[in-house]
């Protein structure tokens, strides 16, 4: 280091470690780089990985993270009678020190106060000192991606600084000593516009106004030769001064004690950080990594809906990084999504921007493009950040982007401005909703830890009910911090979300928030929006909303595109689209407040009769034998989605059962009594496969309520498979009710299917109340019936379920009888689960008479046929069973497997007593 008794680390140049006037050891050049990575970063932590890809770069060895940690250790013995230390945080290291113990911040640190600085001879000085830290190339030990951009950056610095020097100089009328050097330069620089001017008014002070207008007319061929341009305005202006003897031009009595010239303007005009920003952990390391690899002006386009967190992320991120841009901070807000104002004109910005780099308002152009023209030229060169917050587009956004690889553009908007990140290669950064940590980091830093800890509990319900949503837990929390409990709040939110997130500052409200987004939309995209507010279910898929919007899918596509890139929708893989809750309750209401009720109503039937008619299609593929049923004529505007096959119907259903239970709901609410019955007879043979079995209990009670309304054939079938879903869930007394009423209903209108089946499920029924005998009685009434009915499949259905019932009452060859009887039945209609629920039946005699081997072949090729239909609830039952054929043959892996899958798919169904007896099965094994 240059001053004795310095303590301090030296990176500009060859790693070096001073204790006063003393180089200190630090050790092997691995050891170095790692120090030199973390000097750069003086006081910030770097990430373990960040420090293995910048000391080792793409190939590190096998032992990386074992060896930095010996590196480190050696590190910080080295370092100990500096005062300086290496200390663990978070996911990295961090290199703690006072910033002017390491050269590249002091270096930085003295060009910032001489920015500041009035006095030209002042600045002058720190200048030369912050130049005189340069020993030779930065960060020498290291040739990584990140070294070499860094040594980019830096060299890029110590230009401007040079650049800067020459001005302090001359404004300290230096011109003749620096004369001979700036001629030098700009011979080697011919294009640099800032060396031709320095040099011009070098010659000019000096008394060689013609050698001036000469260096001015080279620097204009050269660039019009080697580029097509002209010099840039303020080149032009100062050789216009020039040709005219601008008496401002020189000191006015020929000292430099007496020299006037204008300090270069340095602004600063970030708002002040965010008080309480927390999280955002990833995106601050994207724009950071950014910065570190960038060759190019960078140029981050950070997008979310209102209220995400956009701009307190670009402020976190520019007061933490102010060292990388010393030239200075230009801020404006573009009032794109305001609630009293219009957009503004780039013009008006751009007049901002140059008033803030020393322009006088008399010297700025009046021409839009020649105002921006000057902009660039001011900026050129330096090293600047530039942020451009809230932007309604990417036209007001382009007139107000340097020009140069030096600065840093952040631009925060509610529209994803892909005009910015095709024409201009701005990088997109999206964000999204708090995490948990992050939204409850939040709540500790504006409430405090103890009392965050005090009210757990409603905190935990608080971040749920805000699900992350920035602005929601700042409005809470402020609301917390003066005069309301955090359990009031919650009841708040429960009681009406909306009203509790609301305030007369519409910039502290959040429906105002979301509803500025509006007003840079279409009449049509405002519709879509209201629509999808009350569109059934989470999401909404293309051909859903198409539907809903009576739009044709090719327009339907456009409008939610242009949604989705206003931030008002998130866009997931297979063209669904999503709201987060808070903004779909402000559609909602948007909806009722915009829209019509007929609007209104035609829009979600339409909705509706996409999703039964499109389940009615699946329900063909799940259930392929089972009776038709007549179905609506479909209302203008709607197209069901179509379904090629099985595993095709079986997705579509998995996917879209929670907008089914939603669709069906929307028909309770408008007294569509047959949709509301459809929708449940659709979901019937899913929900048994798929083990949904207090959802089948939901629908089924609001279709026994809708078919109040519709023919006998309706409220039989209802009151059966209401029956049905009770006995599943253990709830008999009511499962009998609705059984009973349902078969009295079929014999009163003389119904022989109807009596059939309801005499099977209550076959069922009795099983699941242990009264097997009852139900072998019912199976065998049951099968007659369909026997007489000609209904083979049903007769091979009742048939499998006699022999069951029979060999639960321990009469095995009336049992085998009963399920090859069946069996033969189902293979000769190809019906695959009926087959598979035979081979159960089998298995389960086979394993009761000695038949272990056998037992265990029937019931591997029953789960083969549940696996291949997605039957997981019955897949589920087979494993069960098929444990107890291994025990028996001794292999208590393979029991022990099947037994722990079982238990996990119970567990998903929210089967627990029987998760619980697989688990005593399991604990049996061990012990």
């Amino acid at each position: 280091m240059e001053a004795a008794g310095r303590v301090g680390i030296a990176i500009l140049g060859g790693l070096e470690l001073w204790l006063g006037d003393r180089p200190q050891p630090v050790g092997h050049a691995r050891r170095r780089a790692v120090l030199a990575v973390l000097a750069a970063e003086a006081n910030r932590v770097v990430p373990v990985d960040s420090v293995i890809d910048r000391v080792w770069g793409e190939r590190p060895p096998d032992k990386v993270r074992s060896a930095l940690r010996v590196y480190l250790s050696h590190l910080r013995r080295a370092l100990t009678p500096t005062g300086m230390t290496i200390a663990r945080q978070e996911s990295g290291y961090v290199l703690v020190a006072d910033a002017h113990r390491v050269d590249l911040h002091l270096f930085r640190r003295l060009l910032a106060q001489s920015r500041d600085a009035r006095e030209p001879r002042r600045a002058l000085s720190l200048v030369g000192d912050a130049l005189t830290l340069w020993r030779g190339e930065p960060l020498a030990e290291l040739d990584t991606p990140w070294a070499q951009a860094v040594r980019e950056r830096l060299r890029r610095e110590r230009a401007a600084a040079e650049g800067e020097r020459i001005d302090w100089a001359l404004a300290c009328g230096r011109h003749r000593q620096v004369l001979p050097e700036l001629t030098t330069r700009a011979d080697a620089e011919p294009l640099d516009e800032r060396l031709a001017g320095q040099v011009m008014l070098a010659l000019y002070r000096s008394g060689r106004q013609a050698d001036a207008l000469v260096r001015y007319q080279h620097t204009r061929q050269r660039l019009l030769g080697d580029l097509g341009v002209d010099p840039g305005p303020a080149l032009q202006e100062l050789h216009q001064r020039i040709l005219t003897a601008d008496p401002a031009l020189v000191p006015t009595d020929g000292t430099a004690a007496t020299v006037t010239a204008r300090a270069p303007a340095v602004p600063r005009q970030l708002p002040a950080p965010p008080q309480w920003f927390t999280g955002r952990g990833e995106h601050l390391a994207a724009l950071t990594a950014a910065a570190d690899q960038r060759d190019t002006m960078l140029i981050t386009a950070i997008g979310g809906t209102g209220g995400i967190g956009k701009t307190w992320l670009a402020l976190a991120w520019a007061h933490r990084h102010l060292d990388r841009f010393p030239d200075g901070q230009l801020f404006v807000d573009l009032h794109g999504f305001s609630p009293d104002t219009q957009p503004m004109d780039p013009a008006t910005a751009l007049r901002g921007f140059l008033g803030a780099l020393g322009v006088p308002a008399d010297r700025v152009p009046h021409d839009p493009d020649a105002q921006a023209a000057l902009y660039r030229s001011l900026v050129a060169g330096k090293r600047m950040l530039v942020v451009l917050d809230n932007a309604a587009t990417a036209e007001q956004v382009v007139p107000l982007l340097p020009g140069t690889a030096s600065c840093t553009v952040l631009v925060t908007s509610r529209h994803r401005l892909p005009g910015l990140i095709a024409r201009h290669g701005a990088r997109p950064l999206c964000l999204g909703m708090f995490t948990d940590a992050e939204a409850h980091a939040l709540l500790v830093a504006a409430l405090g830890a103890d009392r965050v800890a005090a009210d757990e509990h409603a905190v935990a319900e608080l971040m749920a009910l805000c699900g992350g949503f920035p602005l929601a837990l700042g409005l809470i929390t402020a609301r917390i911090r003066y005069r309301l409990r955090p359990v009031d709040a919650v009841a708040e939110l429960r009681t009406s979300v909306l009203d509790a997130l609301d305030a007369d500052d519409p910039t502290a409200s959040l429906p105002s928030v979301v509803s500025w987004s509006l007003r840079r939309l279409t009449e049509r995209q405002r519709t879509v929006f209201a629509l999808l507010g009350i569109a059934p279910g989470p999401d909404t898929g293309l051909p859903a909303a198409a539907c809903l919007t009576g739009l044709p899918v090719r327009e339907t596509r456009a409008v939610l595109r242009g949604l989705a890139d206003a931030c008002l929708l998130d866009s997931h893989h297979g063209e669904r689209y999503a709201m987060h809750d808070l903004v779909r309750a402000f559609a909602t209401t948007y909806a009722h407040h915009s829209l019509t009720a007929p609007v209104r109503r035609a829009a979600l039937e339409r909705g509706v009769d996409f999703y039964r008619h499109t389940a009615h299609t699946a329900d063909g593929f799940l259930n392929p034998h089972r009776a038709p049923i007549a179905l609506d004529p479909l209302l203008t505007g709607t197209h069901p989605q179509p379904l090629p096959d099985h595993p095709a119907a079986l997705a579509w259903m998995d996917t879209h059962h929670p907008h089914l239970l939603a669709a069906q709901q929307a028909a309770v609410g408008h007294h569509r009594h047959q949709a509301v019955w459809h929708l449940a007879w659709t979901l019937t043979a899913f929900h048994r496969r798929r083990g949904h079995r207090h959802e089948e209990l939901a629908v089924w009670r609001a279709a026994v309520a809708a078919a109040a309304h519709l023919p006998a054939a309706a409220r039989i079938l209802a009151h059966r498979r209401l029956g049905s879903a009770h006995a599943v869930l253990g709830q008999h007394e009511q499962a009998m009710r609705h059984l009973h009423r349902a078969l009295a209903l079929a014999e009163d209108h003389h119904d022989a299917t109807q009596q059939a089946h309801n005499h099977h499920a209550l076959a069922r029924a009795w099983e699941r109340r242990g009264d097997s005998r009852r139900s072998l009685e019912h199976s065998r009434h049951a099968r007659d019936l369909f026997q007489d009915l000609g209904q083979t499949v049903w007769e091979a259905v009742t048939l499998n379920a006699a022999g069951w019932f029979a060999a639960l009452l321990g009469d095995y060859d009336t049992a085998r009888e009963h399920c090859g009887q069946a069996l033969a039945l189902h293979d000769r209609h190809h019906d695959p689960n009926g087959k598979a629920d035979v081979l159960d039946s089998l298995g389960y005699i086979d394993c009761h008479t000695g038949r272990h081997r056998q037992a265990v072949r029937r019931y591997r090729q029953a789960l083969a046929l549940y696996r291949a239909l997605g039957n997981t609830s019955q897949y589920a039952d087979t494993l069960d069973r098929l444990g107890h054929p291994y025990t028996a043959l001794g292999d208590d892996e393979r029991a022990r497997a099947v037994w722990r899958e079982a238990q996990e798919l119970y567990r998903e169904h929210g089967r627990e007593p029987d998760a619980e007896r697989v688990r005593r099965h399991l604990d049996d094994l061990a012990g």
